[in-house]
């Protein structure tokens, strides 16, 4: 079974991100707009109980944190990707690192980025296009963050959560 681990942003966030993935993401309807933690692994059920255990530690661990959404950016040349930028903050680095490490140590296939896809899989003039424009607006949230989520794939690919972790229990 597929699992991945999220940050789900806000409404709000969660509102303008999707009134673009519905025209520029295919994976619209697959999952809602999220800052991936981890990104898709496989694990059987009975490696679940220990990921659900991992995972309570780590959210013990970090306290709630302000999440910092800033504007627009591409992967481009990479890949066609446009994404509303999520700044980097300690809290959010070490558990992005935690996710990384113990139990779950695996080689990255990317840096740490975090973002919110709002677009994928466009064609060149087609990316070059929309994010021109959408580097002309201004997008500026904030949110507490204190939470994660485990999620697992369903057979029709879609995304769905299996547990909730709230962070900063032993603070």
């Amino acid at each position: 079974m597929k699992f991945g681990i999220v940050i789900f942003p806000s409404k709000s966030i969660q509102d303008t991100a999707n009134s673009y993935r519905m025209r520029y993401d295919s994976h619209y309807a697959l999952v809602p707009p999220h800052i991936t933690l981890k990104p898709a692994f496989e694990a059987d059920e009975n490696e679940i109980n220990q990921i659900v255990n991992e995972l309570n530690e780590i959210a013990n661990k970090v306290p709630p944190f302000t999440l910092r959404v800033r504007n627009v950016n591409s992967f481009y040349p990479v890949n066609n990707v446009i994404y509303f930028k999520v700044e980097k903050s300690d809290e959010l680095t070490s558990l992005n690192e935690k996710m990384h490490s113990g139990y779950f140590s695996q080689e990255r296939e990317y840096a740490f980025v975090p973002h919110i896809t709002i677009g994928q899989k466009m064609s060149d003039d087609e990316h070059s296009d929309v994010l021109g424009r959408l580097k002309m607006m201004d997008f500026n949230h904030e949110q507490t963050v204190d939470r994660f989520h485990l999620l697992y794939q369903l057979d029709n690919g879609a995304w769905t959560v299996y547990e909730t972790f709230h962070l900063g229990k032993e603070q």
